[in-house]
């Protein structure tokens, strides 16, 4: 059995220490937070302006603006809730087209051969990219995907929360109820930024997979791309050691070249239907502060950035994890059966649904590797 080299052995040691970007660490569950305390702070400035008429009259004006903005800030935050998408039927199915437009748009593995072929690198086809020492595959990999992906998904946040809380602004402003979005607006809001998020996060998911030699077309790939995209959105202590198994469990029955006859396109379009399911509802509860006036805007584009972050992150630190086990197994000797990097602080468990996509295989038909 080969040793690996010294960078090799260095990438490994960076993979256990690994514990996520600032930014995206601080902003998990962020927007759910500031739904809540906007709402919490217009019900007390409401009541503040309603106990002091005399206020009111001093600065009658002012006070008139201030009062609508709170009730405004308040409503926002909690029509925030009312407005959820359901998510069956047509919100599943809009998420579900618009992740099969955007995750397999110019995405090759020829292209990738290409490239290492340019580089001098004597390779055949995808997988013998898997062969390459670590060293040649980040000397053609690049880090392009840790900010492309980042800032489209934040152009789509920044232009939801636009739709969803700027209209309230101007209510607050002006009284004008013809300037608030119909809850119509709100729900298509969510549902649209959602499914934007989504395809971006599994096309970047399976960018990362070809650049280490890895097909996300076949069946098992697709899902480690979902497992990896359910561990970079998790939250909750619950959500993430759920994820984090799956990932584990996953890595460990590939790495061994497992095959499950039971595993195909059937199986996986079931298991992915649920995913995109689940996945909407998480995502459109950690943005419920795009409702808030004022901050909509600003909480959609930081919090949209900061989850597709950590999915790259949980992507690039998982297919290195891979790649290493399956060229190096006596690597995971050392660790933990189930280990993977942290990626931040936890939220509490009923702020985050766990999400088990080995229990949605085994309920669909698939192998069972729980």
């Amino acid at each position: 059995m080969a040793d690996p080299s010294d960078y090799e052995l260095a990438a490994w040691r960076d993979i256990q220490r690994f514990k996520g970007r600032p930014l995206s660490r601080v902003m998990r569950g962020a927007g759910e937070q500031v739904a809540t305390g906007a709402a919490e702070l217009g019900k007390r400035a409401t009541k503040y302006l309603e106990n002091h008429p005399r206020a009111q009259s001093a600065v009658s004006r002012g006070q008139e603006i201030a009062a609508k903005g709170a009730r405004k800030v308040s409503a926002g935050a909690r029509g925030a809730t009312d407005a959820l998408p359901d998510w069956s039927g047509t919100a599943l199915q809009s998420v579900r087209q618009t992740v099969g437009r955007v995750s397999r748009a110019g995405l090759s593995s020829e292209r990738v051969v290409a490239l290492h072929r340019k580089r001098g690198h004597d390779i055949a086809s995808l997988s013998d990219l898997r062969g390459l020492d670590l060293e040649r595959i980040d000397a053609v990999r690049g880090r392009a995907a840790s900010w492309y992906y980042p800032a489209a998904a934040a152009l789509s946040g920044a232009g939801a929360g636009l739709v969803i809380s700027g209209g309230q602004l101007a209510v607050a402003a002006s009284a004008g109820a013809a300037a608030a979005p119909s809850g119509g607006a709100i729900v298509g809001a969510f549902t649209a930024d959602a499914a934007v998020v989504l395809g971006l996060a599994s096309r970047s998911v399976g960018q990362i997979s070809l650049l280490y030699g890895y097909d996300p077309e076949e069946p098992a790939e697709k899902l480690f791309v979902m497992s990896v995209v359910n561990a970079g959105t998790a939250t909750s202590a619950t959500a993430k050691s759920a994820a984090m198994a799956d990932i584990s469990r996953l890595t460990q029955a590939l790495v061994r070249g497992k095959t499950w006859d039971v595993l195909n396109e059937a199986v996986v379009t079931k298991v992915s239907q649920q995913f995109a399911r689940a996945f909407g509802f998480r995502l459109t509860k950690k943005g419920l502060g795009k409702a808030v006036p004022a901050f909509g805007i600003i909480v959609g584009g930081t919090l949209n950035w900061t989850t597709l972050e950590a999915i790259v992150d949980a992507a690039d630190t998982a297919y290195r994890r891979r790649f290493l086990l399956e060229k190096y197994p006596h690597l995971g000797e050392a660790a933990e059966s189930e280990s993977f990097p942290d990626a931040g602080p936890e939220a509490q468990d009923d702020a985050d649904e766990e999400i088990s996509l080995l229990g949605e295989l085994a309920e669909a038909g698939g192998p069972d590797l729980r």
